[in-house]
């Protein structure tokens, strides 16, 4: 049988494989659209109405009694929302995609304004739907990393061209949970990571080529690369730091991450419920619910790869975190990881067999670059997660028994990915500086 790739690059064209644009790399290379034609405006309206009333989560220390009415009727709505198919979207990846988001984010407005005791059983009008495009997207029917920040970006102000490739200053975000902005710039962040890392993609093109060719030349030309891909992980690492200039670590901890909280990323664990699946044998569910998380950035991934960073499993019988969140990627996106993958011609093994002290020493400051991206990580995480977690369990001393259900729950410091924050970002931090060759 015909490997899928290239069954795929022999009717398609190869930048339409990946879907990886040169201005904007994993980004869509247009403003994705907004709003969703007329024939799923309930889905639309119904999103606007849940962010424009504010809801609340339902775990809120402090939940006011109007705010929880508020949170019912709105679920109330969804309920008695009329099931709207899903097969005039037809094969428009653009209108797959925003569906997927507004559907993700219905979900989790529902889901997460839910009393933390109720049973999570999602209403059809929203199960079904996701579903169907979950499984035409090969997205698990879930909030993810391409929903919040690759998907969910529009100009500031408009370009001249639409050939410009867009300003990493002047973008914003199209849908949120929240109106703070605390939330658009945690989405930013990421989304500005994403245009800086576009010259590591062509980067990492020539070098690879080069690495066919191999002769004198071509190793002067992979060591002036790997300087300049060095350089810009270090600028990545800046942009990720940056975040502390407009997202406040109390209002992100508190206000917005747990909005993106998964089945498996919710410390109280609660089985979702899709109501109405089983009368649709095609459909279902995956055994695992992630939110959205920087592990699923394939930019991330690419350059792990690209210089042969090595994330092995650290649980027996289980595959690595970092894998695991290549199933929320889209999935030409994962087509393209896979085909760096199959790269005959590792740069590391290449920069091992060359005996020259030049290259090595270029190949290892760009992973020492990516290594202090990692440590930067572990900053950004002990000032957003750890740190308010822990000024949220302080106040148990204060609360009374009921609220203190609510604090302990969020006190634990697990990912958004499901996974346990801390141990995760020191393997993947290890796993770099590993990676080094002495």
């Amino acid at each position: 049988m015909a490997n899928p790739l290239e069954q795929l690059k022999s009717t398609i064209p190869v930048t339409q494989v990946f879907d990886v644009d040169q201005r904007t790399g994993f980004m869509a290379p247009q403003p994705p659209i907004s709003r969703l034609p007329g024939a799923w405006d309930a889905w639309e309206s119904i999103l606007d109405d849940a962010i424009e009333a504010k809801l609340q989560l339902g775990d809120k220390i402090g939940l006011t009694a109007a705010e929880a009415t508020s949170s019912k009727h709105w679920r109330n709505r969804v309920r008695k929302m009329p099931l709207v198919s899903t097969r005039n979207l037809g094969q428009s990846a653009i209108l797959l995609r925003r569906a997927h988001l507004v559907l993700a984010y219905i979900l989790h407005f529902y889901v997460q304004s839910l009393p933390p005791t109720e049973t999570v059983s999602i209403p059809q009008s929203i199960s079904i739907p996701i579903l169907h495009i979950s499984k035409e997207l090969d997205l698990p029917p879930v909030l993810t990393f391409s929903d919040t920040v690759l998907y969910n970006w529009d100009y500031r102000t408009s370009p001249e061209s639409a050939d410009e490739t867009p300003d990493k200053n002047d973008i914003r975000t199209q849908t949120m949970f929240t109106a703070l902005v605390d939330e658009e710039e945690f989405y930013l962040c990421s989304a500005r990571i994403e245009l800086r890392g576009v010259e590591v993609l062509e980067l990492m093109r020539v070098t690879m080529d080069e690495t066919f060719v191999g002769d004198a030349i071509a190793v002067q030309r992979i060591k002036d690369y790997l300087h300049t891909i060095a350089n810009v992980i270090d600028e990545l690492r800046v942009l990720l730091l940056d975040v502390k200039k407009r997202c406040d670590p109390d209002a992100y901890y508190n206000q917005v991450r747990p909005w993106f909280r998964g089945e498996d990323s919710s410390e109280k664990t609660r089985k979702w419920v899709f109501e109405g699946i089983e009368a649709y044998p095609e459909l279902r569910v995956p055994p695992e619910l992630s939110g959205p998380s920087a592990g699923q950035s394939s930019m991330v991934h690419v350059l792990d790869i690209f210089l042969g960073v090595d994330h092995q499993a650290t649980s027996p019988g289980q595959p690595p975190f970092m894998s695991r969140m290549q199933s929320y990627m889209p999935k030409n996106h994962r087509l393209f990881l896979d085909h760096l993958k199959a790269n005959p011609r590792p740069l590391r093994t290449f920069v091992m067999d060359a005996n020259d002290d030049e290259l090595l020493s270029a190949y290892n400051l760009a992973v020492m670059a990516l290594k202090r991206f990692r440590d930067a990580h572990m900053i950004i995480a002990a000032l957003y997660i750890l740190g308010p977690s822990r000024r949220a369990a302080r106040l148990v001393s204060q609360a009374d028994s009921n609220i203190r259900e609510e604090v302990t729950a969020k006190a634990p410091m697990k990912g958004t990915g499901g996974t346990d924050l801390v141990k995760f970002l020191k393997d993947t931090r290890t796993r770099t500086s590993e990676t080094l060759i002495p």
